[in-house]
């Protein structure tokens, strides 16, 4: 499917969901189940095929397409990451049935997860507990990562969720939230086969490992596709309301113009979020091609192009920020330099640097002291 046919399959599923999205809301109705209303012919991330379809990577799509193939990109994006761990055979299974079956695929990765896999026999057991997970409640195949019960590995199994033991708890009301089939989801003694684990995280006792920089894109795969989402909502929400100004509103009362469109004040309050949405696109565009770069490397990544890679992500402000970590890990980014912050350590830095942090493992805890213009910027932005 070429960029432009994903686009006008994309509408075409919006439409059908915009009809009555507003009814199922307000009667608190479910997702529809995705062989229904969001894969329709052409939509599943590769033509049948009796080869297992190429590896795709998370810059494979033009921008477009990323904006309007929400469900379509995730799946892309989690065959993607399967492809970085060890079990390749499943991983051109999970390919091979994204194009010939038109599964979709979501991942339950978060730090504030709870999930456990405890060995019976020769099956795990899977339980626990995740917070949020995009479009888990309609897919197919489900990506988990989970930690040993007695705590010796951290690993990612595969799982389908019509085997039964997974649940989606309604603990999430968020104005739309139930359209997008995401939310929390519990695991209930799920048994998965030695066969269905795609890798484990690399020991930090074992010493460096170059799988550490590949598994680390994840995160920067997952804000990527988030960013072009978001950038395709506004996009969205300024081209309705600029119709709506177009052809109901009226114009203030005593400006004396005969459209609302030419009020001086009208035209410069869309300008000014027509450059800030062109802004971000262009932004987004950037950070989505570093990550591409990174990616291309392979197992050759280094850490400075890794840095680099999330260079586009990071942010900039005025001031300077302490923090001390009071448990668990944190990696601190600043600018291409990777920083891993052990507890009871600190760091500080000026703002004016690009930067981000991250847990690592699970989550941490830790007091941030900053100046004043630090405080405006996390506490007001």
């Amino acid at each position: 499917m070429s960029p432009a046919d994903a686009i006008v399959t994309a509408h075409s599923v919006a439409e059908r969901l915009r009809t009555d999205v507003v009814a199922r809301e307000h009667a608190n109705r479910p997702q529809a189940p995705r062989s229904r209303c969001c894969a329709p012919a052409g939509c599943s991330p590769s033509t049948p095929t009796t080869t297992p379809p190429p590896t795709p990577s998370p810059g494979s799509w033009q921008p477009p397409t990323r904006r309007s193939v929400t469900s379509s990109a995730t799946t892309y994006l989690c065959l993607w990451r399967a492809a970085l761990y060890d079990n390749a055979a499943l991983a051109v299974s999970l390919r091979r049935d994204a194009a010939t079956g038109r599964v979709l695929v979501a991942a339950v990765s978060n730090p504030r997860d709870t999930i456990t896999a405890t060995g019976r026999g020769d099956t795990l057991s899977v339980s626990g507990h995740g917070v949020f997970a995009t479009g888990c409640a309609v897919a197919d195949r489900l990506l988990v990562s989970a930690t040993r019960a007695d705590r010796t590995a951290h690993l990612v199994v595969v799982t389908n969720p019509a085997g039964g033991g997974v649940s989606h708890p309604a603990d999430w009301d968020n104005l739309g939230q139930r359209r997008t089939a995401s939310g929390s989801i519990a695991f209930h003694d799920v048994r998965v086969g030695r066969d269905d684990i795609l890798g484990t995280f690399p020991s930090d006792e074992a010493g460096p490992d170059p799988r550490q920089l590949r598994l680390s894109l994840v995160s920067l795969a997952f804000q990527a596709v988030l960013t072009q989402v978001l950038v395709g909502i506004a996009d969205g929400a300024i081209n309705e309301a600029a119709g709506y100004t177009r052809e109901r509103s009226r114009p203030w009362p005593t400006s004396g113009l005969d459209q609302a469109v030419d009020d001086p004040y009208v035209l410069v309050g869309y300008g000014d979020l027509a450059a800030t949405l062109h802004a971000a696109r262009l932004l987004a565009d950037q950070a989505t091609h570093a990550l591409t770069e990174a990616d291309a490397r392979g197992p050759a990544l280094t850490p400075t192009e890794r840095g680099r890679a999330a260079m586009p992500a990071q942010r900039v402000h005025p001031g300077y920020d302490w923090f001390l970590v009071l448990d668990g890990r944190v990696l601190l980014w600043l600018g291409e330099r990777q920083i891993e912050v052990e507890k009871g350590e600190a760091a500080e830095f000026s703002t004016m640097t690009p930067h981000s942090m991250t847990a690592l493992d699970e989550p941490a805890e830790l007091i941030m002291i900053f100046d004043r213009e630090g405080q405006r910027a996390h506490l007001h932005q």
